[in-house]
């Protein structure tokens, strides 16, 4: 995977461009997140679970990921890092002995 900082930097650079960043407070880009969640569920809608288009889905998860590392990149946010530590964070809560095979949440093991 290519760098986060070097991505981040490009989807910058595009939406600088364009004279964005005056929308892009912290609310919005949060709406904007989830509406373009939203459009990925829609993708899978009506369908089996496999049943999918992946052209929409790659579009729709890029609208995603932007979204998201737009962000974080507006709080000084290091996105490796924060995954980092949601990893681990998730492997306390959900301990392979306990958690492995099973989509029980973290309460019910």
């Amino acid at each position: 995977m290519e760098n986060f900082d070097s991505l981040i930097s490009e989807i910058v650079r595009f939406r600088d461009e364009r004279d964005w960043e005056q929308f892009h407070n912290s609310k919005d880009l949060a709406i904007a997140l989830s509406l373009e969640a939203s459009e990925l569920l829609e993708i899978f809608l009506w369908k089996s679970n496999e049943e999918f288009n992946t052209d929409k889905l790659k579009e729709e998860l890029a609208d995603v990921l932007m979204y998201a590392l737009l962000l974080a990149n507006k709080h000084n946010l290091d996105v490796s890092q924060i995954i980092r530590d949601k990893i681990k964070r998730n492997s306390e809560k959900y301990p392979v002995d306990k958690a492995k095979g099973t989509a029980k949440k973290y309460d019910e093991l």
